[in-house]
C-alpha cells in the first residue's frame, strides 16, 4: 500500500489547477504568460486575483489530500510518501512534459497536514519575507528553509518530511536563486523579463 500511496499522491499533485482554471476563465495557456509557470504567483500576473487565490488553495489542497490519503492507506510512512509525491507531481507532472510549478502551495498543504504548527510557522516566515521584499521566490525559499527548524522545535516526527520538501523546493527554485543573486528577480504581481 506504500506504493499505492505514493502513486496516488503523485496523481493528485500533478493536477495542473493553474492551467485548468485560467483556460476555463478564457485566459488561454498560463504557460505563455509571465514566467510560464502554472502556479498561483504566475496566475496572479493575469490580473485575476480570484483565480490566483483559487489556484493557491487547490494546489495546497492536493498536498494535504496526498498526505491524508497516504496516511489512510498505509499509516505514517504512507502519509509522508503521499505528501512528498504530491509535491513531486506538482513539480513534474507527466502530462505537461514534467514541467510543472515551483511547489510552494502544495508544499504548504503538506506541512499543514503533517503538523499544522510547522505549516503555520513556515507560513508566518513567508508572509514576513513577502511583506519586506515583495518577492515570492524569496518568501518561499525562506519559509521552506526554516520549516525543518520549526519541525525540530514543534513536531520532531515530521523533520525528515520537512527537510525533503524543502530540498525539492530549493532545487526547483535554482533559476530564481540565480536571479535573486543578480538582483533581477521580479516582484509579486509583476511580469518577469524572462521565463523561469
Amino acid at each position: 500500500m506504500i506504493a499505492v500511496a505514493a502513486a496516488l499522491g503523485y496523481l493528485l499533485g500533478s493536477i495542473p489547477f493553474g492551467l485548468l482554471l485560467t483556460r476555463a476563465a478564457g485566459l488561454g495557456d498560463i504557460r505563455r504568460i509571465g514566467s510560464g509557470n502554472i502556479g498561483a504567483t504566475n496566475v496572479l500576473r493575469t490580473g485575476r486575483k480570484g483565480i490566483a487565490a483559487a489556484t493557491l488553495l487547490l494546489d495546497a489542497a492536493k498536498g494535504t489530500a496526498g498526505l491524508l490519503l497516504g496516511g489512510w492507506l498505509a499509516g505514517p510512512g504512507g502519509a509522508a510518501l503521499g505528501g512528498l509525491f504530491a509535491v513531486l507531481g506538482h513539480l513534474f507532472p507527466a502530462w505537461l512534459r514534467f514541467r510543472g510549478g515551483k511547489g510552494a502551495a502544495t508544499g504548504f498543504g503538506v506541512l499543514f497536514a503533517a503538523a499544522w504548527p510547522v505549516g503555520l510557522g513556515a507560513g508566518a516566515v513567508w508572509l514576513c519575507v513577502a511583506r519586506l521584499t515583495r518577492i515570492s521566490s524569496a518568501s518561499a525559499l525562506a519559509a521552506f528553509l526554516t520549516a525543518p527548524l520549526w519541525a525540530l522545535a514543534l513536531a520532531p516526527r515530521v523533520v525528515w518530511l520537512a527537510l525533503a520538501v524543502a530540498l525539492l523546493i530549493v532545487l526547483r527554485h535554482q533559476g530564481n536563486i540565480r536571479r535573486l543573486l543578480a538582483g533581477t528577480e521580479p516582484r509579486i504581481g509583476r511580469k518577469p523579463a524572462e521565463p523561469g
